[in-house]
């Protein structure tokens, strides 16, 4: 008897590639700005790099705590795209204070607005994909929105650039340019993803009632844990543009640095997306703390523009490896119509975990300088690393390639 051939796998939805689209909109938006945040921040108003730690920790952090919350209300309300939209609409229409910020205090404003926004967003919208794509192809589908937001997060920084050598290094001017493609995400998203059909039979209630949460098993802590642990090997990324601008390159170039990382990660999420459908999970992520810790050591050691490209990019290819590969981990691991908390909850411990990167890393940059920084971060990568193996023995199966 002749072998079947294997099924073909199904497409990835529409709805998925126009939620990548909005994040690639968003991107272009957010990071047209963030890329020269941290010397506007330094050089235009004064601050420490402790304080830019502070802030960037700060708002990074409560954008992944305010995932809690919307992951909950999306789970309790069964509706997902609301929630994305008010989140998108909070982050288009903080950019105008950037541009307007006397000082620090409207920056912070601005900036915690902006990631309120985001944590809003973010939950429901991996959740919604999550529920409308077909779980052999997850890796794929959380990888392709992960690679067109990426794109965005290059794009914008290479508009930064251009804006900044034509108007003579004028950032309030770039501020204001960024406010357009934040407001037409915001337009896709209304008009280009609708909310899937409700599951008959599913009954809504109070999320985090303690008989479901009961329901968030062992293995789903796990990946929780492991999501922390892996969070302190990583700070803010404000902290490879100071690098950058320490070794001399021109300011208006700085943003470069940006563009060669998301240009790395954006080729790369979307191809390793589709390999963690058929490898270990556990086996790709140590791969990507390898990497990590590589790039770790050329930064910590850079004493020349080429050296900073080279750990950036590598920087790039570890967050291409591992961050779409830590969504699908906690999409395979939460029962269904849990997924919104089990992101919100898994978000909260990240958030946590990465407001104490960033202080630490800020804190070393002031008292012993930027190499500091990149060694403290590889030796939090390679303790990571060393305990993959004993968590993949508590990781049951399933936690590895969906069949």
């Amino acid at each position: 008897m002749a072998a079947q051939p294997p099924r073909p796998l199904p497409r990835i939805p529409a709805m998925v590639w126009a939620l990548g689209l909005v994040s690639l909109l968003t991107d272009i938006s957010s990071e047209m700005i963030h890329s020269l945040l941290p010397m506007f921040m330094v050089g235009t108003l004064g601050l420490t790099a402790l304080a830019v730690g502070l802030i960037e920790g700060l708002a990074e952090a409560t954008a992944l705590i305010v995932k809690v919350f919307s992951g909950v209300l999306s789970d309790w309300l069964g509706r997902r795209k609301a929630l994305a939209l008010l989140g998108y609409a909070l982050g288009a229409f903080s950019k105008p204070l950037f541009a307007l910020a006397p000082g620090a205090g409207l920056i912070v404003a601005a900036r915690l607005t902006d990631r309120v926004g985001k944590g809003i967003r973010g939950a429901p919208r991996d959740a919604l994909i999550a529920d409308i794509t077909p779980a052999a192809i997850r890796g794929a589908a959380f990888g392709l929105r992960q690679s067109l937001d990426t794109v965005g997060a290059f794009v914008g920084p290479l508009l930064a650039v251009g804006l900044m050598l034509l108007w003579a290094n004028d950032f309030r001017a770039v501020f204001w340019v960024a406010v357009i493609p934040g407001l037409l995400a915001v337009a896709v998203l209304a008009l280009g993803v609708r909310e899937p059909p409700r599951q008959d039979g599913v009954r809504r209630g109070n999320p985090i009632r303690r008989d479901n949460l009961r329901r968030l098993h062992g293995t789903y802590w796990w990946v929780v844990a492991l999501g922390a642990v892996f969070t302190l090997a990583r700070f803010s990324e404000a902290f490879l543009v100071l690098r950058a601008q320490q070794v001399g390159i021109a300011m208006a170039l700085v943003p470069l640095v940006m563009v060669a990382m998301n240009l790395v990660y954006a080729a790369s999420a979307y191809p390793f997306g589709r390999l963690s459908d058929r490898l270990s999970h556990v086996h790709l992520l140590g791969g990507g703390l390898a990497v990590l810790i590589v790039s770790d050591v050329l930064l910590a050691t850079a004493r020349h523009w080429g050296m900073v490209i080279a750990g950036v990019a590598l920087w790039g290819i570890h967050m291409g490896m591992t961050q779409g590969l830590l969504s699908v981990m906690v999409a395979n691991t939460a029962p269904a119509d849990l997924r919104g908390t089990a992101y919100g909850m898994f978000n909260l411990v990240s958030g946590v975990a990465l407001l104490a990167a960033s202080l630490i890393a800020g804190a070393l940059w002031d008292a012993w300088g930027p190499s500091a920084t990149f060694w403290a971060g590889g030796v939090f990568a390679a303790l990571c690393l060393a305990g993959l193996p004993v968590l993949q023995r508590m990781l049951p199966q399933e936690t590895g390639p969906t069949p």
